[in-house]
């Protein structure tokens, strides 16, 4: 947790424990999550990041960096798709 969210949710950043993995985004209603994988994400570590979520019930979605940049309209749609609609 940053200094200045500490402060606000009253909690120091030692204090703080992110659930494992940090997820680039992640949407708790929809138990979506979605990383942007980019130079550091070839160790083999996501595999096993992803399977950890799969048994906590979140579905993970991933795009490249370079997906995202030349084609955003792709990467919005596949979310919405994956996503549930909202009934807010």
């Amino acid at each position: 947790m940053e200094p200045v969210a500490a402060e606000r949710y009253g909690r120091a950043p030692q204090e703080a424990a992110p659930l494992w993995p940090v997820l680039d985004f992640y949407c708790p209603a929809a138990k979506l999550a979605v990383e942007v994988d980019g130079l550091g994400h070839d160790d083999g570590a996501d595999e096993k990041r992803t399977a950890w979520l799969a048994t906590e019930g979140i579905r993970v979605l991933r795009f490249t960096a370079a997906e995202i940049e030349d084609r955003p309209a792709m990467v919005v749609a596949k979310i919405a798709q994956a996503a549930p609609p909202s009934t807010a």
